[in-house]
């Protein structure tokens, strides 16, 4: 891979750019908090050749928004189910709307 192939990856919403500790600066947050939602399972950072955590700017969203809730005083596991179903309504959401768009077409 040259160095334009790993610039153009960082427009990848789903490319692991971002250390453990940049992701909690980038968040305001702590180390602590990001593997908390990562055992509850919200977010699956990737790892590097080394084993450090590696998180995705999409991967940061989600994680945002877990902080945002649990800043509201929601517990932690709350607010990890609650983005959990948040992001699947969302999804749902996208594909009904390709779905009526593709139907629409079609007639």
């Amino acid at each position: 891979m040259t160095a334009d192939d790993s610039f153009d990856r960082l427009e990848d919403d789903d490319y692991p750019a971002y250390t453990m500790g940049r992701a909690a600066a980038m968040l305001n947050t702590t180390q602590g908090f990001l593997r908390a939602i990562g055992e509850a399972r919200l977010i699956t950072p990737l790892r590097s050749p080394g084993g450090h955590r590696r998180y995705s700017r999409y991967q940061l969203r989600i994680a945002a928004r877990a902080r945002e809730l649990v800043d509201q005083g929601t517990p932690i596991e709350a607010a990890c189910r609650i983005v959990i179903l948040e992001d699947q309504l969302e999804e749902a959401q996208r594909i009904n709307a390709e779905h009526h768009r593709t139907a629409h077409t079609a007639d």
